[in-house]
């Protein structure tokens, strides 16, 4: 097994480097006068250079005029989904983003209006609020939760990037707050001794 191996390893490498001699070959110079007839092409015995075409020079694309203005995205692709947003109830689906023109119904039956009312299989029905988000399964998310969500997420990171941080502060925080109530204890110690 290993023997074959090694001879595929080595008719690959000699295959590689017969190819790179084909395409560093120079290419014969064009010249300006017409060319003459060419002579009937011999019959070239070797494969590889039939296989492999000649490189060519490509002019660039854009000679002298200015590139062309792409539209800016702030590179963050948004979730599949439905969101509320000034009112109109937007789509994205598949990386295309656009506000819903006719009702939508979802996987699971939900009914989702343009105005932004859900009724669910069940008949109940609710408002969507702005920045309230639905998945294309139907799961509403309110703007709360995604924000509490956000949040919890921004403190794990944070604890995996400073472990023992926050517990530190904390402990700060309170003795500090322990220290501001023993002072203000004293103060109305002393303002009841100076009034007597």
């Amino acid at each position: 097994m290993k023997v074959v191996t090694q001879v595929l390893l080595l008719g690959g490498a000699l295959l590689l480097a017969r190819a790179g001699q084909a395409q560093t070959q120079p290419a014969p110079a064009a010249s300006t006068a017409t060319p003459a007839p060419a002579a009937p092409a011999a019959p070239d015995t070797d494969p590889l250079r039939r296989a492999v075409a000649p490189r060519r020079v490509v002019a660039p694309r854009h000679t002298g005029a200015a590139p062309t203005a792409r539209p800016k995205t702030s590179g963050v692709m948004a979730k599949d989904g439905l969101t509320m947003q000034n009112g109109q109830v937007i789509l994205t689906e598949l990386g295309r983003t656009a506000p819903i023109e006719q009702d939508k119904r979802l996987v699971n039956g939900t009914l989702i209006t343009t105005k932004g009312q859900i009724t669910n299989v069940e008949g109940v029905t609710s408002q969507m609020a702005e920045g309230d988000y639905v998945s294309l399964t139907g799961r509403l998310t309110s703007k709360r939760e995604m924000v509490e969500a956000d949040s919890v997420r921004k403190l794990v990171a944070y604890d995996l990037k400073h472990p023992g941080k926050r517990k530190e502060l904390e402990k700060a925080r309170e003795k500090v707050e322990k220290e501001r109530e023993k002072a203000e204890k004293e103060a109305a110690k002393a303002k009841a001794k100076a009034g007597h």
